[in-house]
């Protein structure tokens, strides 16, 4: 069976200056049975309902300003696969999640970075879920465990976003080894409640996890890791690291 994964995809330059990150998404797709298809959640396409896209040649979206030109020269054409997203919105509506199809969705950068690197070829059907970020943590857990199935039938579950994500506080010239005191506090108090399968602590993290509002002045970018975790089993670290100082870099997996 295939793990459920959490990735921290950083910057949009990722796709172009990977890093520790890079290397360690290759690894990690070179140990896994290659997926059939993959469903995402990325932090990049929140939405008031829940939404599934249905769009069978979805385009690679630059969603994003002020990156060098050949940023938005990368394509990732990864096909889509309606008949497996009317699935997983079948799969959300049986478990009382109200989902509907989507058939316009592009593939965000949440989507296209991480996946450019551990699948570069481009040729896996991806189906992204929408992410209703209002409505927090317990939902991104039910939505995972709704999904967790599909891990039983070759499907890859992903969710793309960051441990820590505070743009306001990074520091551009900060080198891998500079990591803010702040910053590991948060991700070392959310590892350790991850290890310890403390659910209560985690969707409460925002009053009980130290720096947390620092760490996610809005939390969208760490509500991926509850679709992952729902759809998972046992936590295990991949990768960790930071870079620019603040910027978590984390790979888990659940297993």
């Amino acid at each position: 069976m295939l793990p459920s994964l959490f990735i921290s995809h950083g910057s949009p330059m990722l796709a172009l200056e990977p890093g520790e990150s890079g290397p360690a998404l290759v690894r990690l797709a070179a140990q896994l049975p290659r997926p059939k298809a993959i469903v995402i959640v990325s932090a990049h396409w929140e939405s008031d309902e829940l939404l599934v896209s249905a769009n069978p040649r979805p385009r690679t979206w630059h969603d994003f300003g002020g990156f060098p030109p050949a940023l938005y020269e990368v394509q990732y054409p990864a096909p889509g696969d309606p008949r497996l997203a009317e699935q997983v919105a079948d799969m959300l509506n049986a478990a009382h999640l109200p989902a509907r199809l989507d058939s316009k969705r592009p593939s965000d950068h949440g989507v296209w970075v991480p996946l450019s690197l551990m699948y570069p070829e481009a040729d896996i059907p991806v189906v992204q879920v929408s992410l209703p970020s209002h409505q927090g943590p317990t939902q991104q857990t039910q939505v995972g465990r709704a999904l967790a199935s599909l891990r039983e039938q070759g499907v890859l579950v992903i969710g793309s976003g960051s441990i820590t994500h505070n743009l306001r506080d990074l520091d551009w010239n900060a080198g891998p080894e500079t990591v803010e005191p702040w910053a590991k506090a948060f991700r070392d108090w959310m590892v350790a409640k991850l290890a310890s399968n403390d659910e209560v602590a985690l969707h409460d993290y925002r009053r009980q996890a130290p720096n947390a509002v620092r760490s996610h002045p809005s939390d969208e970018h760490l509500l991926p890791l509850y679709f992952a975790r729902g759809a998972g089993g046992t936590f295990s670290v991949a990768h960790a690291g930071f870079t620019m100082g603040t910027l978590g870099m984390d790979i888990y997996r659940f297993d």
